[in-house]
């Protein structure tokens, strides 16, 4: 990724292709053929002769593989102009490919590589009661649950003497035994992830004195035991919302995760929204003005906006922070339908009107 950042061209003879899983090899091959054809009409012999190059080689690559794996293709082909190197790349992505992509232009497009590359690390998320558990899990920007578990746990009676200490004992057994339940869902859940490398950290929660004794009671698999981050966090629900709320409690811990670091800019952009201090800007037009006079702080974008691509090189050039969200964050539908699917911050109130 950092190397293909460096490419630049003159001209836009540097070649990004995108292909989702399901898509024939031949009606991309064709698709190809007929951009080469096009390129006789370029006048510039020198530009010509690198977008055919690349061209060519995106061909020669897909004609060796009978199909599209199931994670899609990306292929990289072109020269770069400042060293006179030619590269020519074709490889599966870590994830799934949800759009089809086809671009030359001065520089390789990577934008959508990067949320699967840089967020590859996930946590597992466990909120945990006496009789109620759920298992969830943070990778990327998104949040999942994963599981809900339910279990049987009598309240205390009023009776005294032995037959209240039995019964006492009775429910220690229940809730020991729920525990296990929920470990062993949790670590069926994480522990491929472990071996895969990918999980980095364990949160749990819950309310009262509860998640204590599931933390120090060792019902997780003993490598998972170790993952454990920060100390039981005070959460009040089950489901996605307690999910979420354990993952807000947690930032001290993973600041850096980009889910807290969407949550985090959506809650200024409100903020300021609702202040109307002239700091949240939303329209194309009036957030590539303020780019141009590098006020913006961060960009907010849904990954279906039309021109995702260019609105993300130019927050790069004015040094604004992108946060690209999808369908599984909240504010995503909100963000889409009220602000056609791009906002952002200012770093200080400029004009943009």
């Amino acid at each position: 990724m950092k190397e293909l950042k460096k490419w630049r061209a003159h001209a836009t003879t540097l070649l990004s292709l995108y292909i989702p899983p399901g898509r024939p090899v031949s009606d991309i091959v064709s698709m190809l053929r007929q951009e080469l054809a096009i390129t006789e009409n370029i006048k510039l012999k020198r530009t010509k002769s690198k977008v055919q190059a690349a061209l060519s080689a995106a061909i020669d690559r897909l004609l060796r593989i009978p199909k599209v794996p199931p994670n899609g293709l990306v292929v990289f082909a072109g020269e770069n102009d400042e060293t006179g190197e030619f590269i020519a790349l074709m490889f599966s992505p870590p994830e799934p490919i949800k759009v089809y992509f086809y671009r030359t232009d001065k520089w390789f497009h990577v934008e959508f590589l990067e949320s699967m590359i840089e967020e590859n690390d996930a946590y597992g998320l466990i909120i945990i009661e006496r009789d109620e558990a759920t298992i969830g899990l943070l990778k990327g920007a998104s949040l999942t649950v994963l599981d809900e578990v339910e279990g049987y746990i009598p309240g205390k009676h009023s009776r005294g003497g032995w037959s209240q200490r039995r019964f006492d004992r009775v429910i220690e057994e229940l809730t020991k035994d729920f525990f296990k339940k929920v470990g062993e869902k949790a670590s069926n859940y994480f522990l491929p992830l472990l071996e895969e490398g990918k999980l980095k950290g364990i949160l749990i929660g819950g309310p009262g004195f509860t998640k204590v004794s599931f933390m120090k009671g060792n019902y997780l698999e003993y490598r998972l035991q170790k993952l454990i981050i920060g100390g039981p966090i005070d959460v009040s629900s089950q489901g996605e919302p307690g999910l979420k709320e354990l993952v807000l409690r947690a930032e001290d811990v993973i600041k850096e995760h980009i889910y807290v670091r969407i949550t985090k800019a959506l809650e200024e952009f409100n903020l300021h929204l609702a202040k109307d201090d002239g700091l949240a800007i939303y329209g194309e037009e009036a957030i590539k003005k303020a780019l141009e006079l590098k006020a913006v702080k961060f960009i907010i974008v849904t990954e279906d906006y039309p021109r995702i691509d260019d609105v993300v090189e130019r927050a790069r050039k004015a040094g604004a922070d992108v946060f690209v969200v999808n369908e599984l964050i909240p504010d995503y539908a909100w963000i889409r339908k009220t602000f056609g699917g791009l906002v952002a911050v200012l770093r200080y109130y400029v004009s943009v009107i």
